[in-house]
C-alpha cells in the first residue's frame, strides 16, 4: 500500500474503491508497531480506530463523511479525550483518565476524523528534544540517533514515519515548529486565542495554543478549519469567524517580505541552516516578492523574557499537582508536607522541577518586579516591534531551528544551550502571532531543515496561502 500524504488522495481512493480505510487504519497500525523503537506513541487506540474506519468509510461512499472523514490522526498526550488517558508525559498522572474531551477532540471527531492513539512528548510540554518524557526519548525516523524535537516530538515522528496522517500537537514557545523543522513536516502555530485551550494540559496558559503537524499545508489549512474558533469554555478564545482557509490558498500577489539580518549572524548558526535561508530569500526574490532586511534589536532578549514568564506560569499551574486532590501520592508520605514534599519530588522529573523552582523564584516577594515584571514589559516591547514590522510587510522570514536535530543526550547536561535552541521560535510566542516552519531543504547528511514565515494576527489564512505557494515553487525546482 502506498505511504499517503494527503487526505485528498486517501478520500479519491476510498470513493473510487481502490481503498478501504479499515484497510489503511490496519497499515498505520503495523507500521506503529513496526516502528516501536522510535517510541512516537503512549498509546495506541487499535480496536476503537478499527472500528471507526468502517463507519467513516460508509459516511464516506455515501456522500455524508465530515470534512477529516478518512484523517488519521494522532494527539499529543496532553489534550484530553474522554474515557482516555491522558498523563502529559509524566509520573505524577500516569493512570489519568479523563472525564471529559477536549474542544478541539470534539471537533475532530464532529467531521469524522479517525484518533489512532496519544503522542509521546516532553513531561508537561516542557523541553525542546522530546528527551524530558517519562516514557523514554522519541527518536528521529531521519536518523534514530538524533531528537526529533520537542516537546511535540511524538507528534512529528508519526506524521515523518507515516505512523498517522496528521498531528496535534501544542506549541508554547515552538513545541509544534521546531519538531516540524527536524522532522521535514509541515508544522503551524496559530494566533493565540484562534483555537479553544479547553481540555489541553497547561504549561503556561498565556502562550499555550493548538497546532496542527502534517504533510502538506492542505491538510494543516483543512485541521485549522475545523479546530478553530470560539468556545465557551475558553474566555481567551476569539470571537472572530473563522475562514475557510482550506479555500483561501491561493496567492493572489507579491508579498513584502521582512528578514531579520541580526539571525543569519546569530552566533551559533549552522552553516547549512544558513545558507538555505538565504537560499529561500534568494528565491523569494526571483519569484518578484520584497525581501528586505529589517532590524530587531530585541533578539538576545527574546529568550529570557520569554523562559521568565513561561516558568512562572508553570510554577502556578502545577501547583495543582500535589499529591492531594489527585494524581500520584508518595507511599513514603506521613502528614501534609511530606505529602506534598515527597509526592511532588519523586514523580515530577528534572526539567519540570527545575522550571517551577525557577519560576517560584522569579514570583518570590523580593524578585517579583527585578524578574517577572521586567520581563512583561519586554515582552510588550517585542510584541509592538513585531507588530511594527509586520504593519509594512506580510510576513517575517527566520529559521526555525539554530541547527539540525542533535544527538540524543547531547543537550541534556546545559538546560541554557538547550533553552538557546528556542531563539528563532519565542518571538512569534511571546507576540502571539501565527508561525509555520516549512520543510524547505536537508543538510548534506539528509536531516530535514525548516525556514520558518510569521504572519499578522490572526493572518492564518494568507500565511498558508503563502506556505502553499513557496512549497510548490521549491519543489519546482
Amino acid at each position: 500500500m502506498e505511504q499517503y500524504t494527503s487526505l485528498s488522495s486517501v478520500q479519491k481512493d476510498i470513493k473510487s474503491g481502490k481503498l478501504q480505510l479499515v484497510e489503511l487504519v490496519n497499515k498505520y497500525l503495523e507500521r506503529i508497531e513496526d516502528k516501536k523503537h522510535l517510541n512516537a506513541f503512549v498509546e495506541v487506540y487499535a480496536a476503537e480506530a478499527r472500528q471507526q474506519a468502517v463507519t467513516v468509510n460508509e459516511k464516506i461512499l455515501s456522500g455524508s463523511g465530515g470534512k477529516l472523514a478518512g484523517m488519521v490522526v494522532g494527539i499529543k498526550d496532553l489534550i484530553c479525550y474522554q474515557g482516555h488517558k491522558v498523563s502529559a508525559g509524566s509520573k505524577i498522572i500516569e493512570n489519568y483518565t479523563s472525564i471529559f474531551s477536549s474542544t478541539v477532540v470534539e471537533r475532530l471527531l464532529a467531521e469524522d476524523a479517525i484518533i489512532i492513539g496519544r503522542q509521546n512528548c516532553d513531561e508537561f510540554a516542557m523541553g525542546g528534544s522530546n528527551e524530558n518524557s517519562y516514557y523514554g526519548a522519541v527518536k528521529n525516523d531521519a536518523d534514530n540517533s538524533k531528537v526529533p524535537g520537542g516537546s511535540s516530538g511524538g507528534s512529528a515522528v508519526a506524521v515523518q514515519a507515516g505512523l498517522c496522517l496528521a498531528s496535534l500537537g501544542t506549541d508554547t514557545g515552538g513545541s509544534v515548529r521546531q519538531p516540524a523543522a527536524f522532522c521535514g513536516v509541515v508544522g503551524l502555530k496559530p494566533t493565540y486565542g484562534r483555537v479553544s485551550r479547553h481540555g489541553i494540559i497547561a504549561y503556561a496558559s498565556s502562550f499555550d495554543q493548538v497546532g496542527p503537524i502534517t504533510h502538506t499545508v492542505e491538510d494543516a489549512a483543512l485541521l485549522m478549519e475545523v479546530i478553530a474558533g470560539p468556545d465557551d469554555y475558553d474566555s481567551t478564545a476569539s470571537q472572530l469567524p473563522v475562514p475557510e482557509y482550506s479555500q483561501c490558498l491561493t496567492l493572489s500577489e507579491k508579498k513584502r517580505i521582512a528578514y531579520l539580518p541580526e539571525t543569519l549572524s546569530s552566533e551559533g548558526l549552522d552553516p547549512e541552516v544558513k545558507a538555505l535561508t538565504e537560499q529561500t530569500i534568494q528565491r523569494l526574490l526571483d519569484e518578484g516578492h520584497s525581501v528586505e532586511p529589517i532590524s530587531f534589536p530585541y533578539l538576545d532578549y527574546v529568550v529570557p523574557t520569554y523562559y521568565i514568564l513561561t516558568m512562572a506560569e508553570a510554577s502556578s499551574n502545577l501547583a495543582r499537582y500535589d499529591g492531594v486532590h489527585y494524581g500520584y501520592r508518595s507511599p513514603n508520605a506521613v502528614d501534609l508536607e511530606t505529602t506534598y514534599k515527597k509526592s511532588r519530588s519523586e514523580a515530577f522529573g528534572a526539567e519540570v522541577k527545575r522550571r517551577i523552582l525557577l519560576g517560584s523564584f522569579v514570583l518570590s516577594a523580593g524578585h517579583y518586579d527585578a524578574f517577572y515584571g521586567k520581563a512583561q514589559r519586554v515582552r510588550r516591547l517585542i510584541r509592538e516591534k513585531t507588530d511594527e514590522i509586520l504593519e509594512n510587510h506580510d510576513f517575517i522570514l527566520l529559521p526555525t531551528t539554530p541547527g539540525p536535530a542533535f544527538g540524543i543526550g547531547e543537550k541534556t547536561d546545559d538546560p541554557v544551550t538547550m533553552y538557546l535552541a528556542d531563539i528563532f521560535t519565542v518571538q512569534a510566542s511571546l507576540a502571539g502571532i501565527p508561525a509555520i516552519s516549512l520543510p524547505l531543504g536537508k543538510t548534506n547528511n539528509n536531516l530535514p531543515l525548516g525556514v520558518q514565515f510569521i504572519g499578522k494576527r490572526f493572518g492564518e489564512a494568507e500565511l498558508l496561502a503563502f506556505s502553499k505557494y513557496l512549497l510548490d515553487v521549491t519543489k519546482a525546482h
